[in-house]
């Protein structure tokens, strides 16, 4: 070695020894965040976008309860291995396994008896819970539970106490008021493995989940018991401290779905490298926005947000590519194939959000929903575990769909997408007959046709827009033409939009506090929210509203009315600023409509005060449900400065970010959003540049930030109009 190098040596060892590690972005994740009040969010361990959700299922199955967790008390009944985040209807719990000691019984147990069933309280003091991982001791057993997870496997980790009557129990009723088992089986093969399926229908109607299970340590028999013989228990003597891990894999096709998941992606690993590898998913996926906010708080809330977008959808085919498709066959797929599509949440913001960060994703989701329609005969509404609830109202895939070939999303043939769309549109089903005939939905011969007619219409708007892009001028005067239904419902005396009957005159009856769950003319909302649910044609509106300053004057009027919801209404209509009610989703871009009518600093000083109200680093941190991902997808976008109010247009219009920094993963490389003077003072846009050119509009193009550049924004403590409105 030559002399002169060793000091270059010795500078290069001082340096590599005091560089700062890379920052973790999972330590700024709370999972508890949403767990807590009307929140419903996934508490368990998972990877982005995974088939598996293996977490803790309670004893308690109320309506707050259906993630199965909530932070309100502490009972499990066992590790259930498919979960929802955020919903507000409640199924899955699939394959649920739970470590005891000594006798129990074979049944689902009551509240008021814990020693009933299986279940134990958790000691929610010691409970650990970070991204791929899930720990917590059960008081009862003196066990302690840990469970990480791959895409298709749920790896648990249990300690235990010395014991002649050790076991885990393999529970297959589990499903309480959701869903019943309607046929399961397992067995041993050999005596470390087990093998079975459950059956089950709820909100699911066909649901089949089959599953493969190695232990580490070879149980001393394995015995059916309860009902059906639902339980399987594989017995074991331990010794204390000793631990037994127990690795599952899941297929919704086949035990040998099953088998090649567990042989791939999980057999040989041990537990830590599982959970580091889980936690390295959850990582990779976090780096897609790298940010720089005001405060820890602020960061917190932001990838918590962000993790819990991830959650859904899920992987729904084996690693050979089979999958089970929407008419029941099995079918065979190059590509990944997904499920658990919550459309008429997340197309208003979680769906453009995917199209920026995750482009490869958004175009499968789009591919699966093509598939979908394929197999169904139509596009999906609210597909869970390949069954097609129509849950909620309209078409929610069309904007989807519409949105990903206006941006020009690659991984599905956009020509079949746009005659799933056409073939989706001109479907009789859920009131479109109605529509077709009259051209509109009578309310007189439909439940919630305000709503469902206002979501078609929007659905006509996305579609007219995908027409557009891809030069189809027939399809896009037709679809445009019908996306006008909304004006036969607009009362230009009260300024309302109301139902209409078959006679083409306006309900009686109209009361716009007014709402009954699911029996009026509107979903989860009323007249004042839904009024504003015609973002595709703001212009069109304006004109019909009598111009700018009455939609304005009118507009003003929702956030200062009585926040008072009288009827029978939905427990979904929360997070109140007078009518408007964040803590569903019909609500989610009406602030932004200031924007759009040249009020910027209006839709600046709410959106700054919904971020500050309705978020927070807390168990009931959210002020709705999560709704796969929604919730936390309006928050994202609205601290990065933008949102998509009009489906598949392609723009994001100005709000107010909170973000000093924002690095984005986009398809051309690198977005970088940098706010200059911005604080919790300076909500106010004051001027804006792009790639350091002037940018006097008050949105921004998906294609400027797809391919990559720097947008700077300036803030101030005084309102600017710093663009032209028309």
């Amino acid at each position: 070695m030559k002399r002169s190098t060793i000091p270059l040596l010795i500078a290069l060892l001082i340096t590599a020894c005091t560089q700062t590690p890379a920052e973790r972005l999972t330590q700024y994740v709370n999972p508890l965040i949403g767990s807590g009040g009307h929140g419903h969010v996934f508490v368990g361990a998972s990877v982005p976008f995974g088939m598996v959700q293996a977490g803790p299922t309670s004893i308690n199955q109320a309506w707050d309860w259906c993630s199965g967790y909530h932070r309100s008390e502490n009972s499990v009944i066992g590790f259930s291995h498919t979960h929802l985040s955020g919903t507000g209807i409640g199924d899955l719990f699939d394959i649920t396994v739970m470590p005891i000691t000594g006798d129990v019984t074979y049944a689902r147990g009551t509240m008021d008896n814990p020693h009933s069933g299986l279940w134990s309280p958790a000691d929610r003091e010691n409970e650990v819970t970070r991204p791929g991982y899930y720990a917590a001791p059960l008081t009862r057993y003196g066990i302690k539970a840990e469970i990480t997870a791959t895409a298709r496997t749920g790896v648990h980790r249990y300690t235990f106490p010395a014991s002649h009557e050790a076991a885990i129990v393999f529970d297959l009723e589990n499903g309480g008021c959701w869903d019943r088992t309607t046929e399961c089986h397992m067995q041993a093969v050999g005596n470390n493995r087990i093998t079975g399926y459950r059956h089950s229908k709820g909100w699911a109607r066909v649901q089949r989940v089959y599953f493969v299970a190695e232990t580490s340590k070879p149980f001393d028999k394995f015995t059916l018991h309860g009902r059906d013989n639902m339980y399987g228990r594989a017995s074991f003597a331990t010794t204390e401290g000793e631990q037994i891990i127990l690795k599952v894999a899941i297929s919704p096709v086949s035990i040998e779905g099953a088998t090649i998941a567990l042989e791939q992606e999980a057999l040989h690993k041990n537990f830590d490298t599982i959970a580091a590898e889980a936690a390295q998913a959850w990582e990779s996926e976090l780096a897609k926005i790298n940010v720089t906010c005001h405060s820890e708080e602020d960061k917190k809330i932001f990838y918590t947000a962000l993790y819990h977008s991830m959650m859904a959808p899920a992987l729904f085919s084996d690693i050979n590519g089979n999958y089970m498709g929407a008419d029941g066959n099995i079918y065979n797929s190059s590509t990944a194939r997904y499920t658990n599509f919550s459309l008429w949440d997340t197309y208003r913001a979680k769906q453009p959000l995917m199209t920026i960060i995750e482009p490869q994703k958004a175009g499968a989701f789009v591919a699966s929903m093509v598939d979908i329609c394929d197999k169904q005969g139509r596009l999906p509404v609210w597909h869970l575990w390949g069954n097609e609830t129509n849950c909620m109202v309209g078409d929610p895939a069309i904007p989807v769909v519409a949105d990903a070939i206006v941006k020009g999303i690659k991984g599905f043939n956009r020509e079949e997408a746009f005659e799933a769309i056409k073939k989706t549109a001109a479907s009789s089903e859920r009131g479109k007959g109605l529509r077709h005939t009259y051209g509109y939905i009578p309310c007189n011969m439909f439940g919630e046709a305000v709503a469902y007619e206002l979501e078609y219409a929007l659905a006509d708007g996305a579609a007219a827009n995908a027409a557009k892009a891809l030069g189809k001028s027939n399809d896009a005067e037709y679809f445009t033409r019908k996306s006008q239904s909304y004006r036969r419902l607009f009362d230009q005396e009260s300024r309302f939009i109301r139902g209409v009957d078959s006679t083409g005159c306006f309900r009686k009856e109209f009361n716009p506090y007014y709402s009954a769950h699911r029996a009026d003319d509107y979903c989860e909302g009323n007249a004042w929210q839904y009024t504003w649910l015609v973002p595709h044609d703001i212009g069109g509106y304006t004109e019909l509203f009598g111009g700018r300053e009455l939609m304005l004057a009118k507009l003003d009027s929702l956030f200062t009315a009585p926040s008072t919801v009288e009827g029978d209404p939905s427990p979904d209509i929360s997070g109140m600023i007078g009518q408007y009610a964040h803590g569903n989703e019909p609500s989610h871009h009406i602030i932004y409509i200031y924007s759009m009518l040249g009020r910027p600093h209006e839709c600046a000083r709410l959106v700054r005060r919904v971020m500050r109200e309705q978020y927070r680093n807390a168990a009931d941190g959210l002020s709705g449900n999560e709704d796969m991902g929604q919730m936390s997808a309006w928050y994202i976008m609205s601290a990065l400065g933008f949102y998509e109010v009009e489906p598949a247009s392609g723009r994001y219009w100005f709000g107010s970010p909170t973000v000093q920094r924002a690095e984005l993963s986009v398809e051309g490389g690198t977005f970088v959003i940098e706010t200059k003077n911005n604080s919790n003072k300076n909500i106010y846009i004051k001027n804006i540049t792009l790639n350091g050119k002037p940018h006097p509009l008050p949105y921004i193009m998906h294609s400027d930030i797809a391919h990559g550049g720097t947008l700077t924004i300036e803030m101030s403590d005084t309102p600017t109009m710093w663009y032209n409105i028309r």
